[in-house]
């Protein structure tokens, strides 16, 4: 898969991993690298992004296997913006399925 291609759903499969629950980064990275292959180094410059944008917010936890984790929680206005890039992909998806399949 092309890297720009990953580099246009990261950021949907980030939200909708967070919209379902509160998430550090390498928790996110092993999420993602069960279905698409990334690397560490792709996902948190996109996490400073959103963060600087206002659709997560952070905080620190204690962990029982070393430092404090940084955990990721979406926002409010991440939600709605997940809401809005899922029906893009959607309509992306079905209009390359028409493509590809002719009709």
């Amino acid at each position: 898969m092309s890297i720009q291609f990953k580099k246009g759903t990261l950021e949907l499969c980030v939200l909708s991993l967070l919209s379902r629950a509160d998430r550090y980064g390498f928790e996110l990275v092993g999420a993602i690298s069960k279905e698409i292959q990334i690397s560490e180094g792709t996902i948190y410059p996109l996490l400073k992004r959103i963060k600087d944008e206002g659709y997560v917010s952070t905080y620190l936890q204690e962990s029982n296997e070393g430092p404090p984790r940084k955990y990721y929680r979406i926002s409010d206005f991440g939600r709605t913006h997940a809401v809005s890039l899922e029906a893009e992909w959607r309509a992306i998806v079905a209009g390359t399925e028409k493509i590809l399949g002719g009709n």
